[in-house]
């Protein structure tokens, strides 16, 4: 039964021929413009903007080419392998590094290189006043060479290769503002909560390498079930500890927020387009296993339900413009995991929300970016207020985005995530019930947060006029406790709202435009999922919903409707105070507190874990250094008193060889003797 499962989920896979057999353009751009703006220095400073976006641009231009291209294939020729080289070998190992290119690895590059563009084209603007904006395009590129690899490799070594370029290149991103204790402190917890998720796809590696001797996508999809039902699921959960790390799922979300003390476009970049939905990716793409094993798939849904609940819930609470979108993020991501745990029924929902929210997503936080940008770079709503009227196009573009994320009707998120909503719904009425009503709790969580955000920032009192701008986030001294000192430069008397550059703005229509319409476009007609097909299977229909599908859009939009209507009470109707209230409710504390998932991982891995290193150092010292040195002493010591007998007189030699041979004499004597 397994070879079966496993043999209909795999695709036919052809060489690549064409265009396609240049595919690795895609990858070599982005990485030839990282490798001239890294090695050429500040002779690069005045034009290196222009390479990063270039490159970018010109690898999505290719990738419409290809896009095209594999359009006009009938479906079963459009899964191609590109081999390029042996990579290495090493015993019975031997590691070609290629290229697959099929419906699903173009349809994330055409997400990364295109949204990645817009985001780059954004940068120039944004970035312009910062001294070291070369050095920021050239780990913009490398980001999205390694995003390319991840999801152009053909086997999970090459995937490997790229899954840990994009941890190298995120913890250069993050900790951008090197001079900052927070963004330093949220580079690092990035890039070590990141590794604990790649402990466990290096191990489902191993175990696969071990179990069929290769590492390459063809062999194993289709030898998949000749694996025990434990082998297949012990693989499918290290695969998914691997999802959850990159991904922000849980138990290993508490990094995702913290990545907000990068540049904005770094948040667009890595909480729309790439990083986080690498999860989503490797699920996908790895479906030929997690098909033969239902416990990992139920496990893949109840991280997903868990996660979206929390990113919904901490979302609520929180005053930062993007720590809110942050958490939005981790909810939205974990939609997409529900949805891809869910099988053939729930593979097209999760990829159709996973890139129309890659358009609002991105909008919303670049939109973020030009508030910040028209307010000396403030990030607390509770300081903002009235704003629509300062910066007309930042609030027409965000506002779409915003509607299209709470799933206004006919806007992109109203298509996709009642997708995956009425996805979740079926199986058994427990699961039906549990995951479906997860999901629909956070559909109203997500409008009550947003149009909270909206509330806070575009509307009610302009709360900024009589406030005075707090530093620039590269100012060390801003992490002090210390009141504000000199207000930042330009802003020295009160903050200056106003409308960003068209660099940033025209970015921000283009995705505006996607959060409209996108959704509609990839649902209707099924045309993603019919797409899709040659790399994911046919989409199967949603069976035994526990409430009948046609009336989750209905059901969605009243919860939509009843979240906004409450955050409208809650604070459309009030003064929203500039200092945030200190005495409040317990769940609004767990909430402000990120649900404890920090002092979760302080109490549970941290501390252990130092208490263990702290223990085995001192069993280091103690015991194994202790017994060395032990020896060492004990012979020392002993030679050193031995050679105190030493003393180089004749006279004393003379007497000691008389009385050695006395005390022989004496024992013969007492032998021999009667």
């Amino acid at each position: 039964m397994h070879t079966l499962l496993a043999a209909d989920a795999l695709p036919p896979v052809g060489p690549a021929s064409g265009a396609g057999s240049a595919a690795w353009i895609l990858v070599a751009l982005p990485a030839l413009g990282a490798l001239v703006l890294f090695l050429g220095g500040r002779r690069t400073d005045r034009f290196g903007h222009l390479i990063g976006v270039a490159t970018v641009v010109l690898s999505f231009v290719y990738g419409l080419v290809l896009f095209f291209g594999a359009l006009a294939l009938p479906g079963e020729e459009r899964v191609r392998d590109l081999p390029l080289y042996e990579w290495f070998g090493s015993g019975s190992l031997t590691v070609e590094f290629g290229l697959r290119l099929d419906p699903l690895s173009l349809t994330f590059v055409l997400l990364i290189t295109g949204v990645g563009s817009l985001i780059h084209i954004y940068s120039v603007g944004y970035m312009s006043h910062d001294p070291h904006r070369r050095k920021f395009f050239a780990m913009l590129n490398l980001f999205v060479a390694s995003m390319l690899i991840l999801v152009l490799g053909n086997g999970f070594l090459t995937l490997y290769l790229g899954w840990e370029g994009v941890g190298l290149a995120s913890y250069l991103l993050i900790g951008f503002y090197v001079a900052r204790p927070l963004a330093a402190s949220a580079a690092k917890k990035a890039f070590l909560m990141n590794r604990v998720g790649d402990v466990g796809l290096a191990l489902a590696i191993f175990i696969l390498f071990k179990q069929f001797g290769t590492t390459q996508y063809t062999e194993i999809f289709a030898r998949a079930g000749e694996m025990s039902t434990g082998t297949v699921t012990a693989v499918v959960l290290l695969l998914l500890l691997g999802a959850c790390g990159k991904s922000g799922q849980f138990p290993l979300q508490a990094w995702l927020p913290d990545a907000m003390e990068g540049p904005t476009p770094v948040s667009a970049l890595i909480h729309a387009a790439t990083m986080v939905t690498a999860g989503v990716y490797l699920v996908a793409r790895t479906h030929p296993l997690y098909d033969l094993a239902p416990a990992g798939q139920l496990v893949v849904t109840i991280v997903g339900a868990i996660t979206l609940l929390i990113g919904a819930i901490v979302g609520c609470a929180y005053d930062d413009i993007k720590k809110v979108l942050a958490y939005s993020t981790v909810s939205q991501i974990g939609y997409m995991m529900l949805a891809v745990g869910l099988g053939p029924i729930g593979y097209a929902a999760g990829l159709a929300h996973l890139l129309a929210h890659g358009f609002f997503k991105a909008g919303l936080f670049l939109g973020a970016g030009s508030v910040m940008h028209g307010m000396a770079d403030e990030t607390d709503m509770r300081r903002f207020g009235g704003l629509w009227r300062h910066m007309p196009i930042t609030f027409a573009t965000f506002t779409l985005g915003y509607l299209a994320l709470i799933g206004f009707p006919f806007l992109s998120g109203f298509y996709t995530k009642d997708m995956i909503i009425e996805a979740s719904l079926g199986g058994s009425p427990l699961r039906g019930w549990l995951l479906g009503g997860a999901a629909l709790l956070a559909a109203g969580l997500t409008a009550f947060y947003m149009t909270r955000l909206m509330l806070m920032t575009f509307f009610g009192a302009e709360r900024w006029r009589d406030l005075t701008p707090r530093r620039a986030p590269w100012d060390v001294a801003a992490e002090s406790e210390a009141p504000p000192q000199a207000p930042a430069a330009g802003h020295e008397h009160g903050y200056h709202p106003h409308e960003s550059s068209a660099s940033m703005t025209v970015p921000m229509i283009i995705l505006a435009i996607g959060s409209v319409g996108a959704g509609a476009f990839l649902v209707i007609g099924e045309r993603l999922g019919g797409w899709l097909e040659p790399a994911i299977g046919p989409v199967r229909e949603v069976s035994d919903a526990v409430i009948p599908t046609g009336l989750v859009p209905g059901i969605a939009s009243v919860l939509m409707i009843l979240g906004a209507g409450t955050a409208y009470l809650t604070v459309g109707r009030k003064p929203v105070p500039v200092e945030r209230p200190v005495r409040v409710s317990w769940p609004v504390r767990a909430a402000r507190a990120d649900l404890y998932a920090n002092a979760i991982n302080e109490g549970l891995i941290a501390r252990p874990g130092l208490w263990l290193s702290r223990a085995l150092v001192y069993l280091d010292n103690r015991g194994v250094d202790g017994a060395v040195n032990g020896t060492a002493a004990l012979l020392g010591g002993a030679s050193g008193r031995a050679r105190r007998t030493q003393t180089g007189f004749v006279r004393s030699y003379a007497l000691t060889m008389l009385g050695g041979s006395l005390v022989l004499v004496a024992a013969l004597l007492a032998v021999t003797l009667p």
